[in-house]
Formats: C-alpha cells, sequence, structure tokens
C-alpha cells in the first residue's frame, strides 16, 4: 500500500470520527434539554398543587359568607314568635261637661264634643280574647280600641282594672282564636339576663328595644310611687310612654313582665310588675271585676336614726321615739282598723305574727298574703315599752 493511500484512509477516517463525536455531542444536548425541562415542569407542578392547596383557606377566611340563620340571632326569633300578640290600645275620653279652659270649650253646638286620647301597649293572654295591661292605660277611658299586627281592629271592653297594682284586663270579640303571647315565671328572672321589650311608644307601633335585667326586687317606694303596693323588676331596656302594658321577654320568647314605668329624665331606668303578680291580679279581675287589698289604715315609713330625730324635733307632738329600726307609724286613717286596735302615732312595728320587719315594703307584704279578715299580731315599741297589738284588716276601700 502506498503512502498516499495510506493518507486517504487516515483522513476518512478522522472524518467518521468527528462525525460520530458531533451526533453523540447533538444526542446529549438534546437529552441535557428534556432533562432540565422535566424538572423545570416538575417544580411547576409542584408548586401549582401547593397554590390549590392554599388558595381555598385564604379565600375563605378573607371573604366569608353568612348563612341565613348567622344573620339572624335571639332577638330576632323572639320578635317574629311574639310580636302577633302585641297590641296597640288606643283609648279615648269624652270631656263633654268636663270643665275646661276657653281654649278648649265649644263655641257652638255643632262643634264636636272635645276628646282626650292615649295610647298604650298591651298582649294577648288567651286566644279568646283576653289582653292583658296596665290600669293607667284604661284608666277613665270612655272607648277602647285595639290594632292588631295585621291591621285588625277591635273594640274592646276594659273588665277591670286595679290601679294598686296598675293591672287592667281587657276583652275583645273576634271570630277566630286570637295570637297569645307564652307566660314565664318571673320568679326564677335573675340580674344580668336579656330582656326584649315590645310596644308603641310614642305611638310608634311593632317598636322593639333590648337590654338586660338590671336588680330583681326594687319596692315601689324605691322609685317614687309609694301609692303602688308591688314590686318591680328593673330594666335599661328603653321603656316610653306607650310601651306601658307591653310585655318584657326573656331571650325564650315568654313574658317575664308587664312593661309599667320609667324616671323622668333618667337614662336607662326602666321597671316592670313582674308576671307571676300581673297573673294574680289578671285572674281576679276576670273572675271579679276587682281586686280587694287587705288595710289597716297607717301611713308608715322605714325607720332610721335620722328619721327618728326628725320625728322627735317636731314642735306638739311630744313623741319619744327611742328605736332606730322597725316600722314608724306616721299618721292614722279614721274608722280604720288600726283606730279600732289602738295603735298610736310614733309607735314602732317591729315584727308582725313573730317576723321581725325592718322595710315598710316587708310590712305591706305580710299584710297582703294575710288576706281580709284574718288578724295580725304586731308587736309594737311604744315609749320605751314593748306591747302586743291584734288588728284585723278589712278591705281597702276605694279612695284610699
Amino acid at each position: 500500500m502506498s503512502f498516499n493511500k495510506v493518507k486517504v484512509l487516515l483522513k476518512n477516517i478522522i472524518n467518521k470520527l468527528v462525525l460520530v463525536l458531533l451526533i453523540l455531542s447533538m444526542i446529549s444536548s438534546l437529552f441535557g434539554f428534556i432533562s432540565q425541562t422535566a424538572i423545570a415542569e416538575q417544580l411547576r407542578s409542584q408548586q401549582l398543587e401547593s397554590i390549590k392547596e392554599i388558595t381555598p383557606e385564604i379565600i375563605e377566611e378573607n371573604n366569608p359568607i353568612p348563612s341565613r340563620i348567622e344573620l339572624n340571632n335571639f332577638v330576632t326569633s323572639v320578635v317574629k314568635k311574639v310580636e302577633p300578640a302585641v297590641v296597640q290600645i288606643n283609648v279615648s275620653r269624652d270631656l263633654d261637661g268636663v270643665f275646661l279652659p276657653s281654649l278648649f270649650r265649644r263655641p257652638s253646638r255643632n262643634s264636636q264634643v272635645p276628646m282626650l286620647r292615649g295610647v298604650g301597649s298591651g298582649f294577648v293572654i288567651d286566644s279568646k280574647g283576653l289582653i292583658l295591661t296596665n290600669a293607667h292605660v284604661v284608666n277613665q277611658a270612655d272607648k277602647v280600641t285595639v290594632t292588631f299586627q295585621d291591621g285588625r281592629l277591635l273594640d274592646g271592653e276594659v273588665l277591670g282594672k286595679d290601679p294598686v297594682t296598675d293591672i287592667a284586663v281587657i276583652k275583645v270579640q273576634s271570630e277566630e282564636n286570637l295570637p297569645a303571647v307564652t307566660i314565664g315565671n318571673s320568679d326564677l328572672v335573675e340580674q344580668g339576663q336579656w330582656a326584649i321589650a315590645i310596644g308603641n311608644p310614642l305611638g310608634l307601633q311593632e317598636t322593639v328595644t333590648v337590654g338586660v335585667i338590671s336588680a330583681t326586687h326594687r319596692f315601689s317606694g324605691d322609685i317614687g310611687i309609694s301609692d303602688k303596693r308591688i314590686g318591680f323588676l328593673q330594666t335599661d331596656t328603653a321603656i316610653n310612654p306607650g310601651n306601658s302594658g307591653g310585655p318584657l321577654l326573656n331571650a325564650l320568647g315568654e313574658v317575664i313582665a308587664v312593661n309599667s314605668a320609667t324616671i323622668g329624665g333618667a337614662q336607662g331606668l326602666g321597671f316592670a310588675i313582674p308576671i307571676n303578680t300581673a297573673q294574680k291580679i289578671a285572674q281576679e279581675l276576670i273572675a271579679n271585676g276587682k281586686v280587694e287589698h287587705p288595710y289597716i289604715g297607717i301611713n308608715m315609713v322605714s325607720l332610721t336614726p335620722q328619721i327618728k330625730q326628725r320625728f322627735n324635733q317636731i314642735p306638739n307632738r311630744k313623741l319619744n321615739i327611742q328605736s332606730n329600726s322597725g316600722i314608724l307609724i306616721m299618721s292614722i286613717a279614721r274608722n280604720s282598723p288600726a283606730v279600732a286596735a289602738r295603735l298610736k302615732v310614733g309607735d314602732v312595728i317591729k315584727a308582725v305574727n313573730g317576723q321581725p320587719v325592718n322595710r315598710a315594703e316587708t310590712l305591706q307584704k305580710l299584710l297582703d298574703e294575710n288576706g281580709i279578715n284574718r288578724q295580725l299580731e304586731l308587736e309594737v315599741e311604744r315609749q320605751n315599752a314593748i306591747i302586743e297589738v291584734k288588728v284585723k284588716p278589712q278591705s281597702l276601700p276605694a279612695q284610699a
């Protein structure tokens, strides 16, 4: 083989080797690109999976969508349950023949008779048409009309009213059963629990206010209405003129009291008659048209050292009160059981039927529980001596 042939052969071999190396290099680059692409795709896939897992939680946290149930609360439920049984009471009184200033007098025969009008609240306690309200709402009314939530307007008849406890019962005639409230137990009411009032303050129908029970035992003398023989629940639920006679409800929608009074100029001081007391009075009014209250005929005050000093200093009384506690008799009504029992002004009642008393309201409660024509035994301090006095309560006169 000549040198030239060998040279040509080597050249061909070298060219083929270069071609092979070039092909191998291209294949290696291609696999490298595919590998990198696969890895990148895998990482991207993992990131997307992470985002899918996290995204729903972020959306739920930042954009909560409350259900219809969550939008409501217990007050809404109570209102829907009770409001159909709450009524507006409109009263009017014919003032014909009543002395009026010239501004209100009728100028001629054709003039209308002047009327005194008022508005209050009440609630149905019996589906046959019995409605509970305050006595002062219907006091001296010649005409009573009752407006229901559905717009019905019915004439009302006052079956009876008791000014002493401020409770009255109205009867309406309806062809169908009326929605009635559920009566609760006011003896179970606790300080701090929810209280909901529904009524017609200032004639604004179906007004709802919410608060709590501020106190459970307030005497009438504590709030400046000592002519009432009743205890009250105190609440910060708004009670305004026109709310009187409406229900005070617990969180279950049960009536626990009858809205009755508020202290003028004070915020958050409302008072309601416990439903147990109101129910007892209502039953007597339904049965008899009136309520008889026991009375012995004394004007009394809870004795304190300050009151003792003030009474001992009254000129011409010549009192010598020694005790710092008990119930002081300030005055005695004529022809009363107290006169018959020979009680005297300045006497201090220390006990009733063996039970010590230090508040006038406690004595009144014991008197009410004792009833009429049942003898009471009083322990009385008079001029440094303790004496026993027996007195028999009579029925409270209408104007006493």
